[in-house]
């Protein structure tokens, strides 16, 4: 009796709390499709631009090895093309022989045009070997050179956020917040206070990852260790005030894992870790809603294209409005606990 006295309680305790019932089905059912649309999608040709001067022998065959081939009346046109990431490879003739220039932030697309282009020449007994270089990166860089910035700022996102819904929900809960709001401070003001309290663990913890795996780990550092830090400030920022604000919503600690698979989960998907190419177009657009997006791709332009301020400006300026927007969204968020 006293069995099913528990487990009847732990029964009602579920069907009473309405959101988590939903999430425990809804969730998994919610992440399965993702996967299932992420992986689904074609594989995603490697694109090679060639100069005019090439000979269409070599462009045609490179077509018919799987190649997506633009043609270019200038290397120089390829080669500016290659630097706008609009290309995985650049194929001229130098010297009277065959040069490739690989992008090289991305291990897989190398290997890829590598592939395509010792295809193509087999196709061509006659065609001479041509000369590799690499526009970012090297021939020795790894899969986890690559993957490093994708993953310096996802831990980065994911312990934040985790720490600051967790550490505000007990600020409510544990009656903290409901004497504080009780004095004549003004909500803008209790945000302020939270993200400058919180905001000082998240800077030395994005200090702490970045030093480590660049200088510990050796992850592949072309760029500013400054400007790393700086992303990594900014995604950690946008982490806190998001936790803080989700926090809100939620009634205990479990209630904050359950947005995991909601907010965490499909960020993982569209931050580069896996190729937005091989995804369908309206897929692809989802990414322009996750922090992370932005924050992967100003990392691996620093990190592996050794880009400066201008090359990720860009991202900065996006990241510094979802965390103007979240904490904004806290401020309305409060009136739930009091109206100021």
């Amino acid at each position: 009796m006293r069995i099913q006295a528990v487990a009847a309680r732990i029964i009602r305790q579920f069907i009473r709390d309405k959101r988590t019932l939903a999430l425990l089905f809804a969730a998994p059912l919610l992440v399965l499709t993702l996967v299932k649309l992420v992986f689904s999608g074609t594989a995603a040709d490697p694109h090679i631009g060639v100069s005019s001067a090439l000979p269409k022998e070599i462009a045609v065959q490179l077509t018919q090895a799987g190649a997506a081939v633009t043609a270019y009346e200038q290397t120089e046109q390829a080669l500016d093309a290659l630097q706008a990431k609009k290309l995985d490879a650049v194929v001229a003739v130098t010297g009277g022989q065959p040069a490739v220039t690989l992008e090289g932030s991305d291990p897989a697309a190398s290997k890829a045009v590598i592939m395509v282009l010792q295809k193509a020449l087999q196709r061509s007994s006659s065609a001479p070997q041509p000369q590799i270089s690499y526009l970012h990166g090297s021939p020795d860089m790894s899969a986890f050179d690559s993957f490093g910035p994708v993953l310096i700022g996802f831990f980065s996102f994911f312990f934040v956020f985790m720490l600051a819904g967790v550490s505000f929900l007990r600020e409510r809960t544990g009656g903290t917040l409901e004497r504080l709001l009780a004095t004549p401070i003004r909500r803008s003001e209790v945000v302020a206070g939270y993200i400058s309290g919180f905001g000082l663990f998240t800077l030395l913890q994005a200090v702490l990852i970045a030093w480590y795996a660049i200088d510990i780990l050796g992850i592949y550092m072309d760029g500013s260790l400054a400007l790393v830090l700086l992303i990594n400030l900014l995604l950690s920022l946008t982490a806190l005030t998001l936790g803080i604000l989700l926090s809100s919503f939620a009634g205990n600690e479990f209630q904050i894992i359950q947005f995991i698979p909601l907010v965490i989960v499909p960020q993982v998907f569209f931050s580069g870790l896996f190729s937005l190419d091989t995804m369908a177009p309206w897929l692809q657009k989802l990414s322009y809603i996750m922090p992370l997006y932005y924050g992967a791709d100003a990392m691996r332009n620093i990190m592996i294209r050794g880009e400066g301020w201008n090359g990720i400006q860009g991202d900065v300026y996006i990241l510094l409005g979802f965390s103007a927007l979240f904490a904004l969204l806290n401020i309305v968020a409060l009136r739930r606990h009091r109206a100021i």
